[in-house]
Formats: structure tokens, C-alpha cells, sequence
């Protein structure tokens, strides 16, 4: 892998973010790392405000990735739970750091896209 400086070109993270982030995704790994297994339904009742075919779609890609497994039973109707493959739960501390830094900015007032208020960011710069 090439580097320059101290970044790397090429970076191994970016594929990876890019199959964990996106619109609902996130949360979705949130709830079934600490709620799994889970069926599309109880999904569906933690996250009210997501339409059907946005969790399907979502749940597909990070099954495709193989970060969720979706596990059916031949039940009538069948059966359908989702949880973490066990590379899936590689993402389980990540996901708890990221989940304890969005709470302490959210503390320190942080607004997605206008930052910090300017009180915090001049005692940082001090």
C-alpha cells in the first residue's frame, strides 16, 4: 500500500465505512449489536420513522457484506430474524466508542454540520 506522510493511499477503512454508514445503516447495526436477534418487525418498532423498503434494502446490502445474517424458519408464516455475523460483532466496540463520543459532543452542544458552539472551540484553540 502506498503511502505519503502519514495517510495511506488506498486506505483500507474506506471500503468498510462505506459498507457501515449511509442512512439508517448505523442505527441498524446499533440495534442489533445490542438487541440481536432481532426480526424485521421489533427493527421496524425501533426505528419508526424508517419505511420497509429502506430496512430491507439495508439489511440486504449488509447481509450481501457479510455483516448481518438473516435467518429464516420454514414456519407458517415463516420466520425471518437478523442478527451480527461474527464479523458483524467485530463492529460492536467501534460502534460503542462512536455511540459514547456522539454522546459527549451532543453535551457539549455539537450540531451536525455547524459544529461546536464558538465557547468550546476558543478554550480548545487556548
Amino acid at each position: 500500500m502506498a503511502t505519503v506522510g502519514s495517510s495511506c493511499l488506498g486506505c483500507p477503512m474506506d471500503p468498510v465505512l462505506k459498507a457501515v454508514t449511509g442512512r439508517w445503516t448505523t442505527t441498524i447495526l446499533w440495534n442489533l449489536s445490542t438487541e440481536s436477534p432481532l426480526r424485521f418487525g421489533e427493527l421496524m418498532g425501533l426505528m419508526p420513522a424508517i419505511s420497509a423498503k429502506v430496512l430491507t434494502d439495508r439489511l440486504r446490502m449488509l447481509e450481501q457484506n457479510g455483516i448481518v445474517l438473516r435467518t429464516q424458519k420454514s414456519t407458517i408464516p415463516p420466520e425471518v430474524s437478523y442478527e451480527l455475523t461474527t464479523h458483524g460483532q467485530d463492529l460492536h466496540q467501534a460502534l460503542r466508542s462512536l455511540h459514547e463520543v456522539a454522546l459527549k459532543w451532543n453535551a457539549e452542544g455539537w450540531v451536525p454540520g455547524q459544529g461546536f458552539p464558538e465557547d468550546q472551540v476558543a478554550r480548545a484553540a487556548e
